[in-house]
């Protein structure tokens, strides 16, 4: 499937139609054309890659002429946003084209990063209004840092190594009090609060629980049958809500954790198949990668917040020479009749071979023609939540435990998912003087229990649960020195 000519529609000839401008003016070079949908980091991690390689192959695999089918595998794992819809070509199976693709990156908003935002107080203290750390673990682990040193930030990266207190210690909050949770094989044997025996038990009924035949489930069935509903209700709620700010009796286990499925699956136990290991892939190597593995890094920032990455990733694509379109929403998506796709901005447009999706699967499907109304309506049945994110900063105030921070079960406060210590993490962002920073999250899957306890969502209420929390949890009964609110809301 070959499209003519690459082209932008904006304005209007005399005829009313859109007047097309040849991609040779506007510095676009021929050949085959991907535009990324969204700007968040899935968009920019994409366009990045395909920036990178200077002449990818596009395999076709499909001979069908009408180029109108979408060979998409359901269901769609909750993971990630990124999905690609490539038209099947009109040619022979497994021809290869070798013409250097024009990547364009459409972002509806006037600003790129997503949901990874990085704000600076007035002492110079970083704030992150998103996530604040890249866990380096795993072949995906190492390809972000090998990105990272690609981009030249290697002297940024603020590391948190397998010995600080911020890698070992993390905290349940639970009955009104903080509890450790049981690191290292000792802390197997111990009974630790809040749990009423010692994980070993949990361990146990793991090893001898058959093998599930469910295709798919919660992740609190999952967590239950393998290792029993204290296990289940306390740990993996937590947890869940701390990753995903959502509902473990809602979230697949598949999706969301599929080393701990494919271990079940492979070896009938999670604990076996993880020892075992699922085989090593092939993983780049930097001596930033190098530095990581030996010091054991539970996770990593930049100095500057984590926004210094999109920064980064936006200075390199306009580099090499990808078209990154700012404040222009997509209105929609059709297939023309010589297989291209029709990106519709508004008063413009867009053709291309292929198209990359990193927006919100409720987003895209608003977006798709009708000729994909299965795939439109699968992906408006994956949901999403709004996350409520308050940072606050404290004089002269102490934390009464050292570590990454803690999280709430749903059982104790369905509205608080829980607080991060960032200036134990990341004590270099704390600016000058400095002050003790954390985070409160709140919402998720349960703002609709904090909107009918007020009536009314604002920030002042966010700031005001927030700073509750932090005084009943940490003991920071001060009011707070900079506080900071954002409310990251899905869009429908």
């Amino acid at each position: 499937m070959e499209c003519g000519t690459r082209r932008v529609s904006g304005e209007q000839g005399a005829s009313g139609q859109p007047v097309h401008i040849a991609s040779s003016t506007l510095g676009f070079p021929m050949g085959r054309t991907v535009v990324v949908l969204g700007g968040g980091i899935s968009g920019l991690a994409a366009s990045y890659h395909l920036s990178r390689a200077p002449c990818p192959p596009k395999v076709s695999a499909s001979t069908d002429p009408e180029g109108a089918s979408f060979n998409i595998p359901l269901p769609f794992p909750a993971r990630g946003n990124a999905l690609t819809l490539s038209p099947p070509d009109p040619l022979p199976r497994c021809s290869v084209f070798l013409i250097c693709p024009q990547v364009v990156l459409v972002e509806g908003s006037e600003r790129l990063g997503g949901w990874i935002r990085s704000i600076r107080g007035p002492d110079g203290a970083v704030f992150e209004l998103g996530p604040r750390g890249i866990r380096p673990a795993g072949a995906l682990g190492a390809r972000t840092l090998l990105m990272v040193s690609e981009l030249g930030l290697d002297s940024e990266v603020l590391p948190v190594r397998g010995d600080h207190p911020a890698s070992k210690n993390r905290f349940l909050y639970v009955d009104g009090a903080l509890h450790p949770l049981p690191s290292g094989f000792r802390g197997l044997f111990c009974r630790s609060p809040p749990f009423s025996k010692p994980l070993f038990w949990a361990g146990l009924r793991e090893l001898t629980t058959p093998r599930g035949k469910d295709p798919d489930e919660s992740v609190h069935s999952f967590a239950q049958r393998r290792l029993g509903p204290e296990v289940a209700s306390l740990a993996m709620d937590s947890l869940c809500r701390g990753v995903f700010a959502g509902n473990s009796r809602e979230l697949s286990i598949r999706s969301c954790f599929p080393s701990l499925f494919q271990a079940e699956q492979t070896h009938r136990s999670v604990l076996l198949g993880l020892l075992m290991g699922a085989g090593r892939s092939p993983q780049p190597d930097s001596a930033l990668i190098r530095q990581a593995r030996a010091e054991r890094w539970s996770q990593w920032s930049l100095r500057g917040g984590l926004e210094t990455l999109p920064q980064a990733l936006n200075a390199h694509l306009t580099s090499r020479g990808v078209s990154v379109l700012r404040g222009q929403p997509v209105s929609g998506l059709s297939l023309q009749a010589e297989g291209c796709w029709k990106v519709s901005l508004g008063d413009s447009s867009l053709e291309a071979d292929h198209i990359i999706s990193a927006v919100p699967a409720s987003v895209l499907s608003k977006l798709l023609p009708p000729e994909a109304a299965p795939l439109a309506h699968a992906l408006s049945t994956i949901n999403a939540v709004s996350v409520a994110v308050v940072n606050l900063q404290y004089r002269g105030a102490r934390l009464p435990v050292q570590g990454f921070g803690h999280l709430v079960p749903s059982s104790e406060d369905p509205v608080i998912l829980g607080i991060v210590y960032d200036s134990v993490a990341f004590p270099e962002q704390d600016g000058s003087p400095s002050g003790l920073r954390v985070t409160v999250m709140l919402g998720g899957s349960w703002l609709q229990t904090l909107e009918a306890r007020s009536c009314v969502l604002s920030q002042e209420l966010f700031q005001q649960e927030a700073e509750k929390a932090v005084a009943t949890q940490l003991g920071l009964k001060e009011p707070p020195s900079h506080c900071l609110v954002h409310l990251h809301k899905v869009s429908w």
